[in-house]
């Protein structure tokens, strides 16, 4: 046989079987071999995607599916004249383990890792019939399979692979079971879940069908562990009644099932025993754990009899395997499909041409595949939508819920729907029909009537959540009439439910009074669900109207604060005097609004909290305030201390640092009005602001409301804060407030006249109240400026001299020494005078010696080259040098000057005194002063000490 390194496999035709023309469930497709075979096929699995075939020749092809190019030709150890041609290879779901029997009882073991199969020497001689791999496949090895072979006995073997040569495969070989009659046609092993001690094992003969559950041994890989389950439990049978040796039997489970589009109603397999009387399938259920398990398996699997089949009497099914939903049987040439739920024939195709030898079906359990081989063919059935049409069959069945989940289609799943709720209505259940009903397009109307005329209104409740949660948000006028029926009905239920617990007896079509208790706060929660999930669809006003015409006050203000709208909650309230609700309301907000809105009547009644929450916000503008504190204080008839007002508003001086001029004048207001003479609080306020840079209230307007409420202290500090200080001891005086104008006289500390004008002004009034001139004369002491003459003029006319002669005394002896102190002064002046006049007769004869080699500090030439100047300091200069120097320094002014004086003195335009006179001014704007040591020094302080012109060298370190 030849192979090609290109070998592939390529699908040459399809036939298609029953069912929609355009769609159907099954194709059965020819698959072409690109290498050339020099035998015919005898044998073949498909596992995991990986194809076995076994040829005549002895050779075996392992093909990897997912690459076909990749080939492995396998030979067996022996010739085929020497072990007998290839009879069946049994491969286990994951592809990984490979027996193969031939005629001559010779049975080899090959591993997917191996291209040498390995001869199973205990097992040799035993005809295999079938095999149960273990369930916790992949392993390294097979662990526990069972094989059951033709005469009947089950063998437990444990197959290791070894590449030593003289170890054997098997690790153990045991025969654990043997079936009363007939070969082990077919054997399956799997787990229980949640339960791995258990184990459960079908045993199909010809004649029989035992299932197996119980616990194994714990001795995994060192011994049998089926041993146990055989011995200690007993099979529950399934007979048939009518035996035909000519008809084979098999036994199939369905492969695993796709994750996307099977769900076969839960996690169980399904089975299908081949007999002579058809096909038993049914649900390998995997509950209850006892052994009645079996006994609940038979019962509810079903038989799909033989001639139901579209076939002669004598013709036989050679074969069968299960998809998902559907049997398929191998007949002669010819595939039939068959529903297992409504057992319909859905395929009925003759596929094999005549001469074809068939070798049988094979399922790619992993993969969920399906293969049909010949001896010279090979055939994929291709499974297209299987289960596109299950959804029916368990609509017919009455299976609703199972229909729905294999609806795909809006159309399908609606007609699952309508038929389900009319199945229900039917039997009286209207709560569920309600939830199935909402789901479907039965007309709104009729489902509605249905409810009503049934007087099931909770059915109708339900209902309408359930339609109302499928309307589209597009059907605005839909959803707000559903919407508002069900506030409607909501409320019904509610004062039903109410009387029934009032009346404590049971009324009509009502539940009974502990019922209703019961009840009533899971019907309000459901209220309140739906208004939260549902308040963008109802319609503010109607709501409004129709909770409050039932009367249901929690339910009103339930959905007020659901949609936010606290305005109608805080009127509610408030319209009802319950200030303790309304506060409860008001603590929860945040915007200013609605603190501007209720806080007039919240300050008449509440102010004490209402001031308590005010002073929790901080996003609130106290100017908004004012009116309701204004219109509070007016009422209010306590102290200071306790006025809510006051504390507002100090609140937001203090805290907020309001600066609005009204809050402080509302502050000045409140305080200079209330009926109390003391003044302590204000005055603290008004001195608290003068500690202030900028005077926050109007002073003009705290000035006229203090003068009306004759707050003379008040008063007195704010003329002072103005620095009118002469009208704040007026006023002080006026009101007889002495002491007080004293302080206020002090405080132009700057300005001596006006204190000493201020304080004549309190002289004159203490002298005109004072009993005796001494008294008078004593307090005055208090200021420095005032002398005795400046307080004469205030005495009374007919005054006794003798009451202040001591003042006079010290007056003229003060002015005897303030004489000696300026004669002093000016016989110091004198001398000063004559020194100094010295010193300028003594400048005339001021000179300066110039040493030979002197440099001008300019220019660095010799200093004696040409005229120059030389100032006390000792430095010298050029007199062009310093001129220059002196112009970079000057002012504009200046400079045009000394300029103007140079050109008059180079061109000779004065002479004379003229001359003279002009060269003395250019002398004294020039050497007025020293360059380096006087003012231009100073302004030199931003020059760099190295010039760009200057030699940098020089100054390096």
């Amino acid at each position: 046989m030849a192979l090609d390194p290109t070998s592939g496999f390529v699908a040459s035709s399809s036939l298609q079987g029953l069912g929609e023309a355009s769609l159907p469930i099954f194709n059965v497709e020819r698959v072409q071999l690109q290498f050339a075979i020099s035998s015919d096929f005898v044998a073949a699995q498909v596992a995991n995607n990986v194809l076995i075939l076994a040829l005549t020749s002895g050779r075996i092809l392992r093909i990897d599916l997912d690459n076909p190019a990749d080939i492995d030709d396998i030979d067996l150890p022996k010739k085929s004249s020497e072990i007998g041609i290839i009879r069946r290879m049994f491969l286990d779901p994951t592809s990984s383990h490979l027996l193969i029997t031939t005629t001559l009882g010779e049975i080899y073991y090959l591993h997917n890792q191996s291209r040498t199969p390995k001869p199973l020497s205990r097992l040799k001689g035993v005809v295999i019939e079938s095999v149960a791999w273990n369930p916790s496949l992949p392993t390294a090895s097979t662990r526990e399979i069972l094989v059951g072979a033709s005469d009947g006995n089950i063998y437990e073997v444990f197959i290791e692979p070894s590449a030593e040569f003289y170890r054997r495969e098997e690790k153990y070989l045991k025969s654990v079971y043997k079936a009363p009659s007939g070969p082990i046609t077919g054997l399956w092993a799997d787990l229980i879940p949640g339960h791995s001690e258990l184990r459960r094992v079908l045993v199909a003969t010809n004649e029989k069908l035992l299932h197996f559950v119980g616990k194994i041994g714990r001795h995994e890989g060192s011994g049998s562990i089926y041993t146990k389950l055989f011995e200690t439990e007993a099979p529950t049978p399934h007979d048939v009644a009518k035996i035909s040796t000519s008809s084979p039997a098999l036994l199939v489970v369905s492969p695993d099932p796709p994750d996307a589009t099977f769900d076969n109603l839960s996690s169980e397999r399904i089975f299908a025993w081949l007999s002579s009387q058809g096909v038993f399938h049914g649900r390998l259920l995997t509950s209850p754990t006892s052994p009645d398990l079996g006994t609940k398996l038979f019962s509810d699997a079903k038989l799909f009899p033989r001639n139901l089949l579209p076939l002669p009497e004598r013709k036989a099914v050679v074969s069968i395997a299960l998809t998902q939903w559907h049997i398929l049987h191998l007949v002669g040439g010819r595939v039939i499909a068959v529903n297992r739920l409504d057992q319909s024939i859905v395929y009925d195709q003759e596929v094999l041409d005549a001469g074809h030898i068939v070798l049988g079906f094979v399922v790619d359990q992993k993969k969920n595949t399906f293969w049909l081989f010949t001896n010279q063919e090979i055939f994929e059935i291709v499974v297209s939508d299987e289960d596109r049409d299950i959804w029916k069959i368990m609509l017919k069945d009455e299976q609703f819920d199972a229909a729905l989940r294999y609806a795909r289609t809006p159309t399908q799943r609606d007609s699952v729907a309508t038929a389900s709720g009319d199945y229900l209505v039917s039997k009286g259940q209207y709560l569920e029909a309600a939830g199935v009903y909402g789901k479907s397009s039965k007309p709104f109307e009729q489902v509605s009537l249905t409810f009503i005329d049934h007087g099931e209104q909770d059915a109708l409740r339900k209902y309408l959540l359930t339609k109302l949660s499928t309307l589209r948000r597009s059907s605005v006028m839909q959803r707000v009439m559903i919407a508002s029926w069900l506030i409607q009905i909501f409320m019904s239920k509610l004062n039903s439910l109410d009387d029934t617990i009032i009346a404590k007896t049971e009324l009509s079509n009502t539940a009974s009074p502990e019922q209703s208790k019961d009840q009533l706060p899971n019907i309000r929660t459901e209220f309140q669900e739906f208004v939260t999930k549902y308040k963008p669809d109802l319609d503010r006003k109607t709501t409004y109207d129709i909770i409050s015409s039932h009367g249901r006050e929690e339910e009103l203000l339930f959905y007020a604060s659901s949609v936010n709208d606290y305005n109608y909650v805080l009127s509610y309230w408030v319209q009802r005097e319950r200030w303790t609700e309304t506060l409860n309301v008001l603590k929860k907000q945040t915007k200013p609004e609605i603190f501007y809105k209720y806080s007039s009547v919240l300050m008449s009644h509440v102010p004490m909290e209402l001031v308590d929450i005010l002073t929790r916000q901080s996003n609130i503008n106290p100017r908004n305030l004012i009116p309701a504190l204004l219109n509070y204080n007016k009422d209010a008839r306590v102290p200071l201390s306790q006025n809510q007002a006051v504390r507002y508003l100090l609140f937001a001086i203090n805290q907020l640092l309001s600066s609005d001029a009204a809050v402080h004048n509302t502050l000045i207001s409140i305080y200079a009005s209330h009926p109390s003479k003391d003044e302590s609080a204000l005055l603290t306020y008004l001195e608290s602001q003068s500690h202030q840079q900028e005077r926050r209230y109007d002073a003009d307007f705290a000035l006229r409301l203090c003068i009306q409420h004759k707050r003379v202290q008040s008063c007195v500090h704010i003329y002072s804060s103005m620095e009118q200080y002469l009208q704040a001891v007026e006023l002080a005086l006026k009101h007889d407030e002495i002491d007080l104008a004293s302080i206020v006289a002090d405080r132009p500390e700057d300005n001596p006249t006006l204190r000493k004008k201020l304080w004549l002004a309190v002289a004159k009034k203490v002298i005109s109240q004072s009993d005796g001139i001494k008294t008078a004369i004593e307090f005055l002491k208090r200021c420095e400026l005032l002398k005795i003459e400046d307080l004469i003029p205030f005495f009374p006319d007919f005054v006794i001299i003798d009451d202040f002669k001591e003042e006079i005394c010290t007056a003229l002896e003060d002015y005897s020494h303030h004489i000696d102190a300026l004669k002093k002064e000016m016989d110091e002046s004198a001398t000063t005078a004559s020194n100094i006049r010295a010193d300028i007769a003594a400048l005339d004869r001021r000179y300066a010696i110039v040493e030979p080699g002197e440099r001008c500090y300019v220019c660095l030439y010799p200093l004696l080259s040409r005229q120059f100047f030389v100032f006390p300091c000792q430095h010298a200069f050029h007199t062009d040098c310093l001129s220059g120097k002196v112009l970079a320094q000057a002012g504009v002014a200046r400079s045009r000057q000394i300029r103007e004086l140079q050109t008059e003195v180079g061109k000779g335009v004065t002479v004379g005194r003229l001359r003279e006179k002009a060269i003395a001014e250019l002398d004294a704007l020039i050497a007025s002063s020293c360059i380096l040591c006087s003012e231009f020094a100073v302004k030199q302080i931003g020059d760099p000490f190295v010039l760009p012109t200057d030699n940098t060298t020089e100054w390096a370190l």
